[in-house]
């Protein structure tokens, strides 16, 4: 059995032109997603909350945001800020939410996740 790759690895070993089949095949597609989102959302932004990243996803992505969030906390992808907001959804009368930051892990990532991607388009 194959080691399961951390989130950074992942997230490092994405190839932006994955098959149709492939996608069909991965039952955590929407959650990479997501967290890609989150560690592109979080390269333009010095800290956030799910607020900020609801207005930017797709509807159908509001459900992974969670446990995107918590998969690169615990990643070290992310670090929460210390300071939490109150929510601006309905749903959640108010419930405070986490401010997060990326982490020194996490900008390099983005970065390099940035430079590939520019390297691919030249």
């Amino acid at each position: 059995m194959a080691r399961q790759l951390t989130v950074a690895e992942r997230h490092a070993a994405a190839e932006k032109d994955l098959l149709l089949e492939d996608i069909a095949d991965q039952s955590s597609w929407d959650q990479f997603l997501v967290e890609q989102a989150v560690l592109t959302f979080g390269r333009h932004h010095a800290d956030w909350s799910c607020n900020d990243l609801r207005d930017v996803l797709p509807e159908m992505g509001h459900g992974f945001l969670g446990a995107a969030i918590n998969s690169l906390r615990q990643g070290g992808i992310i670090r929460h800020t210390g300071r939490s907001v109150p929510s601006t959804s309905p749903a959640t009368h108010g419930h405070r939410l986490a401010v997060w930051e990326l982490t020194g892990k996490g900008r390099r990532l983005a970065a390099e996740r940035t430079a590939r991607a520019r390297g691919s388009a030249a």
